[in-house]
């Protein structure tokens, strides 16, 4: 029997262009995410301060640049173009690590500099994708069209975190991150084919820059899943800051067991990319969200619990890749389809601005206080910490109306910004 196509890949082709450079891309990503911190700590040997800085500078662009990208997207005509110029800028910031490292020049602080130029340009890359997204797909298709490239993530994480840790055991961290250069000029190549017609930029109006944190201050299911997300990533990221150094250090594991072990782990979010329909439409998707917000954090509790023989240490580091990949993906899948559902085209990137600002914007926060308190008080300590605390994300959805929540559907949109704010297109309902 052959293999079904899904519908949305048949059907659309911008979108499976898209798909298709997305997916290609998020292999590189993984490759790199396990790469450049083997780099830093196998080649340049950092200590667990450094590794926090690192993942630090790498988001910290949230921080500084999420509402001025955020608002100067909204007023540019093609957005598609800003998604070319972030993946070929940041193939060429990549390809210049190992070009460092060929001529022996590599050094943490330039690390650090390709880490917070590469994070710059893929917050510009965020602002701007979620107008392309929704230009790509009707709202009736933003559920199948997330589970797709969340899908994609997933599959990715599986082949390219064990991708990357044979890649950097058989030839090197510089030669693995070179991989992933390659895979944003791929990118690039796909999202150009990827043509539609975009919604027309956003007037200048006074306060523009602050519309998007406006809208979401006034609609309650936006502000409750964000600050949700933003406790759970604070501590999420403290977390996976630090995971590749316990590893090696603490649990005695070596570059291939590590992404072995978080490559097959990942099958989970693969699982999980697959069931989050099904699990919406069985509880809701209002309660499939904010059970995910402990499916999410509860399983990494296993990796500071792992002590003694190698093989043991793997197969638990396994384990909470697995069940934690499960329950990010079910929030990830109905997050953004209600992401996508809620906001009006001529706020959406300064609103997806406004949401990196808060939710990507705390997790440097989280990985630089992730490696000062290992400094102070240990690895293993500082691991039960970080995934014990982000279970805390959960408790802004409880007293909310999120459990009410159903379904999405094309029918209407129960929020009101003010009309000289915005003036947008048919919107779409989040049923409750």
């Amino acid at each position: 029997m052959r293999p079904r196509v899904p519908h949305l890949l048949r059907s659309n082709r911008p979108f499976r262009n898209y798909w298709t450079g997305q997916t290609i891309s998020l292999f590189g990503d993984q490759i790199a995410l396990l790469a450049i911190p083997l780099l830093a700590v196998l080649t340049l040997h950092a200590s667990a301060e450094q590794m926090g800085l690192l993942g630090a500078l790498e988001l910290a662009p949230c921080l500084f640049f999420a509402f001025h990208f955020g608002a100067w997207a909204d007023r540019r005509r093609s957005r598609r173009s800003l998604l070319i110029v972030a993946d070929l800028g940041r193939a060429v910031l990549l390809l210049g690590l190992p070009a460092a490292a060929a001529f022996d020049l590599l050094t943490m602080p330039i690390l650090y500099a390709v880490a917070f130029a590469t994070g710059t340009l893929g917050v510009l890359f965020m602002v701007a994708e979620q107008t392309v997204f929704t230009s790509l797909v009707k709202p009736r298709d933003y559920v199948e069209a997330n589970s797709l490239l969340i899908g994609s993530r997933s599959v990715s994480v599986v082949g390219g975190k064990t991708l990357g840790g044979l890649l950097v055991a058989a030839l090197s961290a510089p030669v693995a991150i070179a991989v992933d250069a390659v895979t944003f000029i791929i990118s690039a190549l796909f999202v150009r084919r990827a043509e539609v017609p975009e919604p027309p930029a956003a007037p200048p109006e006074p306060g523009g820059f602050a519309a998007g944190i406006r809208f979401v201050r006034r609609t309650p299911l936006l502000r409750a899943a964000l600050l949700g997300t933003a406790t759970f990533n604070l501590f999420n990221t403290a977390f996976w800051a630090l995971v590749v150094l316990f590893a090696t250090r603490e649990l005695g594991l070596g570059s291939g067991a590590i992404g072995i072990a978080l490559g097959v782990g990942a099958i989970g979010s693969i699982i999980g990319s697959a069931c989050a329909r099904r699990l919406n439409a069985r509880i809701g998707l209002g309660n499939a969200l904010i059970l995910s917000f402990i499916l999410a954090p509860l399983p990494l509790v296993l990796v500071p619990i792992a002590d003694g023989p190698p093989a043991v240490s793997m197969a638990l580091l396994t384990a909470a890749e697995f069940f934690s990949g499960i329950g990010v993906m079910v929030l990830d899948v109905g997050l953004g389809s209600v992401q996508a559902a809620v906001i009006p085209d001529q706020l959406r990137s300064r609103t997806w601005g406004a949401i990196l600002f808060v939710n990507w914007g705390i997790r440097p926060l989280g990985a630089l206080g992730g490696g000062l308190l290992a400094g102070a008080i240990g690895l293993r300590p500082t691991m039960y910490i970080a995934a014990i605390g982000g279970m805390a994300g959960v408790l802004w959805l409880i007293p909310s109306r999120m459990s009410q929540v159903r379904d999405i559907s094309d029918t209407g949109l129960n929020v009101d910004p003010p009309a000289a704010e915005v003036q947008e297109a048919p919107p779409v309902a989040v049923k409750v």
